[in-house]
């Protein structure tokens, strides 16, 4: 995996870089977190050719292993992968297991990788699960030590389901109302303030 996430990162191009930083994920956060794209594909990675790589590293940096996000429109089934894809057999895991070690008695939930990068860049310890089917109870245990869980999940019907599960496991679970979009749509809208905001007014109910 630690091959696999060097020769991805040193192969970032510059329309995933550009692809990024419409996310407001610039190059300190691709250095960062590793990011990279499948150019030369590593033994058994070939279907993931072109995709965006996301290192998924333990909390000493190394990497634990790589999910994969299509950057094409087009329809990812009909061309046999979703447009996140996790290597056969691989285990669901947490994104960004590194907060879970450095965070304090608060932490956040995003949904999805980018948003968790969002989340962290703008000074929050954060975690991510990539979806509501991905989420299980050692998932569950890894979160129980925190006084307060706060989940930014998507303001649709999978992020209301992935929601419901968390806030149902975890009594320290409370949901922030995201209105304008994701974690990233909400960022690139209106800025840190927007998504500190959006936490104040939980906090304040």
């Amino acid at each position: 995996m630690e091959e696999a996430t060097n020769t991805y990162q040193a192969a970032l191009t510059a329309d995933a870089a550009h692809y990024l930083a419409e996310r407001g994920i610039g190059e300190e956060e691709v250095a960062t977190y590793r990011l990279g794209v499948v150019v030369d594909p590593l033994p058994g990675h070939g279907r993931y050719r072109g995709m965006l790589a996301i290192p998924y590293l333990g909390h000493d940096g190394h990497t634990l292993t790589v999910r994969f996000r299509c950057l094409e429109k087009h329809d990812h089934r009909a061309l046999g992968h979703g447009k996140y894809n996790t290597l056969p057999g691989d285990p669901p895991r947490i994104y960004g297991v590194d907060s879970i070690h450095q965070a304090g008695d608060e932490i956040h939930l995003g949904e999805g990788e980018l948003d968790r990068i969002i989340l962290r860049k703008i000074g929050w310890h954060a975690v991510s699960a990539p979806g509501v089917e991905m989420f299980f109870g050692r998932h569950r245990r890894m979160l129980a030590g925190f006084s307060r869980v706060w989940v930014w999940s998507d303001p649709d019907d999978a992020g209301a389901r992935l929601t419901a599960k968390v806030t149902r496991s975890l009594r320290s679970a409370a949901s922030v109302r995201l209105r304008a979009g994701d974690v990233t749509e909400t960022y690139k809208a209106g800025g840190a303030q927007a998504l500190y905001d959006l936490l104040e007014e939980e906090k304040s109910k």
